[in-house]
């Protein structure tokens, strides 16, 4: 007797491989940062790096750009003002911490962003919830400690802190009136392109120019600039944006939860990274407390729910 399987088994599985492949390339981006940037060049790489993606995603979302309106770009640039820090912040602390350190403690934002939307709306998380957010402060303390009682890295709370504003990012973005029903490819646009503006003005004071890095890039530092924006940023975006409309957003979470997973991988595999015995629960902790806040993370409200889905697709990249 042949054995069947049901028709929607093997098209759930092709629709849920191209966002396991976003996790699996923002899992990249960290390692990818530190093959192309050094702690003098970290805004130089920016600007290339949206640079790069800016006239795709333009050519793409030009139609809705015309139609957005004074206020929708006023409040776009100032997303992307906010969004410029994060990038900052990301970058600068995976450039002065191992791949894996910063894949790991970025994933707290999903821990984060419920606290801040329980502390707006004065309403109490759940105890699991919390009980996951205490479990999630260990796991980075052993993991940033690397089993000892020494203080984090610098690159650790620089990570540590862009956790925290790409936190109060989304839920800025949540509550953003002007924004709200703007097409968010334009939205996405506006948002990348200050970002890059800000980039630009900042390297004019701090490091070597945009021109200059680029034209001191071989082959090698080009292959992963290219792999951050075409796949870390341009790739993920447009997955996402079919994501939310083939599946559901609570599976696209699960996946794009597995983020800081495939950067331990990444960082362990491929950039050395050495962890003691200590750091590893650590990391093991915070993956779990990460998934388990996800799962009982107070609901949002109904009336904010249309909003809260761009809190990736506004944020391209982890790093």
């Amino acid at each position: 007797m042949r054995a069947s399987f049901p028709k929607s088994s093997s098209s759930s599985v092709l629709r849920d491989l191209p966002v396991l492949l976003v996790a699996v390339v923002w899992g990249s981006s960290f390692l990818a940062v530190q093959r192309v940037a050094e702690p003098g060049t970290v805004v130089a790489m920016l600007v290339l790096r949206f640079g790069l993606v800016l006239p795709l995603l333009g050519t793409v979302a030009w139609r809705a750009l015309r139609g957005l309106s004074r206020t929708e770009w006023l409040g776009g640039a100032v997303l992307g003002v906010v969004l410029s820090g994060i990038f900052l912040l990301e970058t600068y602390g995976a450039v002065h911490t191992s791949a894996t350190n910063a894949g790991l403690i970025i994933s707290l934002a999903m821990v984060l962003t419920p606290l801040g939307e329980s502390a707006l709306c004065r309403t109490a998380p759940p105890r699991a919830f919390l009980a996951a957010a205490g479990l999630a402060v260990l796991g980075v303390a052993l993991l940033t400690g690397d089993g000892g009682l020494r203080p984090p890295a610098l690159g650790d709370l620089l990570v540590l802190f862009a956790a925290v504003v790409r936190s109060a990012y989304v839920l800025t973005m949540a509550r953003a009136r002007a924004v709200r029903d703007t097409d968010m490819l334009a939205l996405t646009w506006v948002q990348l392109a200050t970002a890059t503006a800000v980039f630009g003005v900042v390297a004019l004071s701090v490091g070597p120019s945009p021109w200059t890095v680029a034209a001191s890039y071989g082959p090698a530092q080009w292959a992963w600039l290219l792999h951050l924006s075409l796949f870390c940023t341009l790739f993920a975006f447009f997955v996402q944006m079919w994501a939310v409309r083939a599946t559901s957003p609570s599976r696209v979470s699960l996946l794009l939860g597995t983020e800081p997973l495939w950067a331990a991988v990444f960082g362990i595999t491929l950039a050395g990274n050495r962890m003691g015995l200590l750091a590893l629960v650590g990391g093991a902790l915070v993956l779990v407390a990460t998934e388990w806040g996800r799962r009982t993370a107070p609901a949002p409200r109904r009336a904010e729910e249309p909003a809260a889905e761009p809190e990736r697709t506004a944020d391209p990249a982890p790093a």
